[in-house]
């Protein structure tokens, strides 16, 4: 089969399109044919080398995955995060704490391929109706964004709910979940196209954080008050915004630091608030399960910015890269 692998750590140019063995499904696995594969920071992060994500060389990246079962030819999507579902954490219902949870494409080879094994049970069925490119596009960033702002944070209607970084495919699966469940939603992005997006997505108001403050616009938005809730998953670049612009017994709910791992902290602002710091990792099997219907319902619907032939992921890797987006890029084989 066709595949983008790589056997050198560094940026998309180490990148190279070439004919590897096909998978062999071994026993309780299915090799699934590649329909699409969404791109996510991860993939950046895995093929520079992070210390997070080691990996054996050569490998093959890509988390979101859409395609057929060959063995079957059931239409599926592959669940991003894959868990054992014997340990302590997953037996209770913490699959997304796994003791060996490990992400597609971030230890096992992904999705940037023609073909890709998987466990059975991480193969789930979807309906005609969900076309491959939209079922490729949701996993790993609706699930993430669910996880964050419903179970995490406990998102309840009515509350006033700040989006940091609303261009990606984490922000507009936020955008839209916070929506869906009755929220007031404030979306930032780096240019006025991609605040004039968000709000075409459903946000009730915007802040190009280029040209203004986002914890002063937050303030002024809530009459002064501050918002409920934070999504955050910048990191250092928006952390102090962030933590300003909350309410009295507001939540930061937060699940990456593209920007930097460590951000400056006043202790004494967040007791005397009564604030909530709050970490999320990914989602579990039964989010992602409450999560697939309502995509194929339309209710939720993924972004979906550019697609790429396969053999054309170095440039598709070059353009996330560049941040101009808004939604998904995918590689189709």
């Amino acid at each position: 089969m066709q595949a983008v692998v790589f056997e050198e750590h560094g940026g998309p140019e180490k990148l190279q399109f070439k004919t590897v063995p096909d998978p062999v499904a071994g026993p309780d696995e299915v090799v699934v044919r590649v329909k699409a594969c969404a791109l996510n920071h991860v993939d950046l992060w895995v093929l520079k080398g992070g210390p997070a994500y080691p990996v054996q060389r050569p490998h093959v990246l890509g988390s979101d995955v859409s395609g057929i079962v060959e063995s079957t030819g059931q239409r599926v999507v592959i669940t991003p995060g894959l868990s054992c579902f014997q340990c302590a954490m997953c037996k209770s219902g913490h699959d997304n704490l796994c003791e060996t949870y490990s992400i597609l494409g971030a230890k096992f080879w992904g999705g940037y391929a023609e073909k890709v094994k998987v466990p059975a049970r991480d193969a789930i069925p979807i309906p005609d109706s969900l076309s491959f490119e939209d079922a490729a596009a949701f996993p790993l960033t609706f699930l993430t964004a669910w996880h964050m702002l419903m179970t995490r944070a406990g998102l309840k209607r009515g509350q006033q709910v700040l989006i940091i970084g609303a261009s990606g495919g984490i922000g507009t699966a936020a955008i839209q979940i916070a929506k869906l469940h009755g929220a007031l939603v404030l979306a930032t992005a780096t240019s006025d196209e991609k605040t004039r997006q968000a709000r075409a997505l459903g946000a009730d108001a915007v802040v190009n954080s280029s040209k203004e403050s986002i914890a002063h616009v937050a303030r002024a938005w809530t009459q002064k008050r501050g918002v409920d809730i934070v999504f955050e998953h910048v990191g250092p670049a928006t952390w102090e915004h962030s933590i300003g612009s909350l309410a009295p017994t507001g939540t930061l709910v937060t699940c990456g630091a593209t920007t930097g791992p460590e951000v400056k902290l006043d202790l004494r602002y967040v007791f005397s608030r009564e604030l909530s710091i709050l970490g999320a990792r990914m989602g579990t099997r039964s989010e992602f399960q409450q999560i697939v219907p309502l995509v194929a319902q339309k209710k939720l619907t993924p972004q979906i910015s550019k697609t790429f032939p396969l053999a054309e992921a170095r440039a598709a890797l070059e353009y996330m890269d560049q941040r101009q987006h808004f939604g998904k890029i995918l590689v189709i084989p």
